[in-house]
């Protein structure tokens, strides 16, 4: 592992891209090596509403967890932070607006069969999202979306999750 680059000129730097493409394994890693504080918006809604994303999908609906979400993300500290984001961040715009203005949006892209590979036997990870296609359905609505807000672009199946946060860490420094 090289020394972290000057990212200092960041207060914040936000991660987002689909379920399983690694934002809370990598963003701990990056968190690390850049002394920034970390912060997975998936668990702090699950703290708050004391259920799993699943539990609240099912008991609510997907439409009410991402108002959850929506809430979160615009209540959460910003400052000296790596923030995880769910997934369906990029249906807020308001939230990525808010996001965009306190750092980099770094989008964490892997092809389709990677991230299903990823979740399969994962528990279910309550995806707010109506799609009748499955996960190919939500991947096909959100990839426009995320890179439509993606200030940086990372292949997230290029490597371990070391190598993906070195290749962010390159890219952030080359900003």
């Amino acid at each position: 592992m090289t020394a972290a680059p000057n990212v200092n000129k960041f207060n914040t730097i936000n991660l987002i891209g689909m379920p399983g493409a690694g934002k809370s394994t990598v963003g701990v890693i990056l968190a690390k090596q850049t002394g920034l504080r970390f912060v997975d918006t998936d668990l702090d809604i699950q703290v708050q509403e004391q259920a799993t994303l699943q539990e609240i999908v099912d008991s609510k609906g997907y439409l009410q967890l991402r108002g959850i979400e929506h809430e979160v993300l615009m209540a959460v500290n910003l400052d000296r932070a790596l923030v995880s984001t769910g997934g369906s961040v990029v249906y807020s715009p308001d939230v990525m607006a808010r996001l965009a203005a306190a750092g980099p949006v770094v989008y964490l892209k892997a092809d389709l069969a990677t991230l299903e590979e990823r979740i399969a036997g994962a528990p279910p990870r309550g995806i707010a999202s109506d799609s009748n296609d499955g996960f190919a359905g939500i991947f096909a609505e959100r990839t426009p979306l995320y890179e439509q807000y993606a200030d940086i672009t990372v292949d997230a199946a290029a490597g371990t999750a070391d190598q993906i946060a070195e290749a962010i860490l390159t890219q952030l420094e080359q900003a």
